[in-house]
């Protein structure tokens, strides 16, 4: 018994974990509530290529329709590269100056929702749209319990990512993600009440 008890005890202690549901000192509360969509950022401060791949396999275990795993990613860290997307964003430009990384996520088409290349129901392809929404998310809160900060943008030009990164046609862009340290402290949004969302039966 003593055995079996330092050992969970050592295991506790090797990832981290206390008794009050934290890892490494955050909570996944912490997590939730500090997480902003971020437009003004430290532009003293950089990410590696580590950083971005470890993010990035956080990423990899959001669940997918049938473990297809349709979401893609297209990592911009060089200067040139950062500053071609940025003329692709619209008026989002000015939102991701100082940002070290900019994320253009896609999902493969044809994969989530369909069953032997048949729709399975009426949402088709908006299950992919769904899949990588779900991958985003975890991308995004990983990203803050790293310390980062993300802002994800719908206004981009798609066609033209498609050809800065060489993006097939099969896949379907949906957003550009911002990657970086926050400067200053962002406004908290206020939201609905939850009895406006929700309907217990």
């Amino acid at each position: 018994m003593r055995k079996f008890l330092f050992t969970v005890a050592l295991a506790a202690t090797l990832v981290g974990c206390n008794n009050s549901g934290q890892v490494n000192g955050v909570s996944f509360d912490d997590v939730i509530k500090t997480r902003r969509s971020v437009r003004s950022y430290d532009a003293t401060k950089t990410i590696s290529e580590a950083e971005v791949r470890e993010l990035l396999t956080s990423a990899q275990e959001a669940p997918s329709w049938a473990n297809q795993q349709p979401t893609k990613y297209y990592v911009a860290q060089s200067a040139a590269m950062i500053d071609s997307v940025k003329n692709y964003i619209g008026g989002n430009r000015r939102n991701v100056e100082g940002a070290p990384v900019l994320i253009i996520s896609t999902f493969e088409r044809g994969k989530s929702g369909f069953f032997r290349e048949n729709p399975a129901n009426e949402l088709g392809d908006l299950w992919g749209a769904y899949d990588n929404g779900l991958a985003n998310c975890y991308l995004i809160l990983k990203a803050r319990a790293m310390g980062f900060d993300t802002l994800i943008m719908g206004m981009r030009d798609a066609d033209a990512l498609r050809r800065l990164f060489g993006i097939p046609e099969s896949e379907t862009i949906t957003a550009v993600i911002s990657l970086g340290y926050r400067s200053g402290e962002p406004r908290q949004p206020q939201h609905k009440n939850l009895d406006d969302i929700v309907k217990f039966f």
